[in-house]
């Protein structure tokens, strides 16, 4: 039977009061107003039909045996994530070559409950040898980081290489989504707290100063520039950052940025005062100047996407109380959609901008809007349902978390996500996630819907 799903739809450019989204053989057949179609109908007028969401940064195995694409694509579905893009920084594992990343690509497809895509990076031993190999193999992007955590586990890219790497993947009309903080400003900073004794919460944020995202953020953009590649940041706490690729823009550089949720929902002198080391994050979440700075960059056009950076380290890894010795990362899958939408109603803001972020926008920067990214005719019937019902949010409540804890825990949301469709079939519903593993479709560059 057809899907008609009906409420207040929320669009990138507007929003339809009384209105309907029709699907159909998994593809949305048309959108419109008034009195909806015959079908099966899900929502009704108290409801926001919203399109699924596509987070554009995941971290399903960067602990090993510890969430993995069962886990984290449960965590999405859950929250009215439909698709996922994750990193190549598995634990033990850089996907930097064909034969790792079709392991992977096979393992994901095997456990993933919603769609999902693959980013993939490189060995700098190895330089752009496996480039062509892994666009052939469906990568949808390329990350790379101007800063190194891990020669292999996380490596630096230095600038000559990552300029060789930006002209590689430009052949290929692919973006490149850096990881941008300077690695001698930062390693210096961290040496200067480490001498000066600081080891509470304010420390990781001292060691990796605003400083060190612009200088790693101009380098990025420049080397875009210079090349035509499609320059990427993958998140930046810092004003100055979003004012840079606004610049570039202007100039005519394709150059996009990325705020992760928990830039634009915590802030460091409130929250991460409070969390410790359940509040790390690289880069550092920042004081609330800076968060309000965010939010006014996304409504006036300059956040190109809203991720989460997800990642669910078990708590042993961020319960240290020197901050400076957890793990840095969060989960969030589950929240983002809640999140957004509380941050964009506290403003007044309008919800065209979560359609925006969340979905169009992450359609476009992987190349997938052929078939993502919209409640538009011919695109997949990926849709969520919403609706204001205030409740606290606790991270065990759903059981889709492979952890309970997280950063927003306790956090008043206003709007629960009632249920979410992938392709016109129902993966949650009522607080119940539906899908089985194996259920989401491997997303690769350029697809369409025919």
């Amino acid at each position: 039977m057809d899907q008609v799903f009906v409420g207040t739809v929320v669009l990138p450019d507007r929003v339809i009061e009384r209105g309907y989204v029709l699907v159909a053989d998994g593809l949305v057949q048309k959108v419109g107003e008034g009195d909806p179609p015959s079908g099966e109908v899900h929502g009704g007028p108290d409801f926001l039909v919203l399109p699924g969401a596509i987070d554009s940064q995941v971290h399903s195995r960067s602990q090993a045996d510890q969430e993995d694409f069962i886990w984290s694509t449960k965590s999405a579905a859950s929250g009215g994530v439909t698709a996922i893009v994750d990193m190549p920084y598995d634990d033990g594992l850089l996907i930097a070559d064909r034969e790792r990343f079709e392991i992977k690509r096979k393992n994901a497809a095997e456990q993933s409950r919603v769609d999902f895509a693959l980013y993939a990076t490189i060995d700098p031993e190895d330089g752009t040898r496996h480039i062509d190999d892994l666009v052939a193999a469906g990568a949808a992007a390329f990350k790379f980081s101007t800063f190194g955590n891990h020669p292999k586990r996380f490596p630096r890219i230095p600038p000559h290489l990552m300029y060789a790497c930006f002209e590689a993947i430009g052949k290929h009309d692919l973006m490149v989504g850096v990881h941008n903080e300077d690695d001698e400003t930062v390693r210096a900073a961290s040496e200067q707290v480490k001498q000066a004794g600081i080891d509470d919460y304010s420390a990781h944020s001292l060691s990796r100063p605003p400083i060190a995202e612009a200088l790693a953020t101009a380098q990025v953009f420049e080397i875009g520039a210079h090349t035509g590649c499609d320059a990427h940041i993958v998140h930046c706490s810092i004003d100055r950052g979003y004012r840079m690729a606004e610049a570039y823009r202007q100039q005519g550089y394709v150059s996009t940025i990325e705020a992760c949720v928990h830039y634009l929902a915590l802030n460091e002198e409130d929250d991460v005062r409070r969390l410790g080391g359940f509040g790390k994050v690289n880069p550092p979440i920042r004081k609330s100047d800076q968060t309000e700075a965010l939010w006014r960059h996304l409504v006036a056009g300059n956040v190109t996407v809203v991720s989460t950076d997800h990642v669910s380290w078990s708590a042993d890894r961020k319960e240290d109380p020197d901050i400076m010795k957890n793990a840095a990362g969060m989960p969030g899958l589950e929240a983002l959609y809640p999140l957004v939408l509380k941050g964009l109603d506290q403003r007044g803001y309008d919800f065209t901008h979560a359609a925006r972020v969340l979905a169009e926008n992450p359609a476009k920067l992987f190349r997938l809007e052929g078939v993502k990214g919209a409640l538009r005719e011919g695109r997949d019937g990926d849709v969520v349902l919403a609706r204001r019902d205030p409740y606290v949010y606790h991270a065990a409540d759903s059981g889709a978390n492979v952890v309970d804890w997280s950063a927003y825990e306790g956090m008043e949301l206003p709007f629960r996500i009632d249920s979410a469709f992938l392709r016109g079939k129902a993966i949650m519903a009522e607080g119940e996630v539906l899908a089985e593993p194996g259920s989401g479709r491997f997303l690769v560059p350029g697809m369409t819907s025919s």
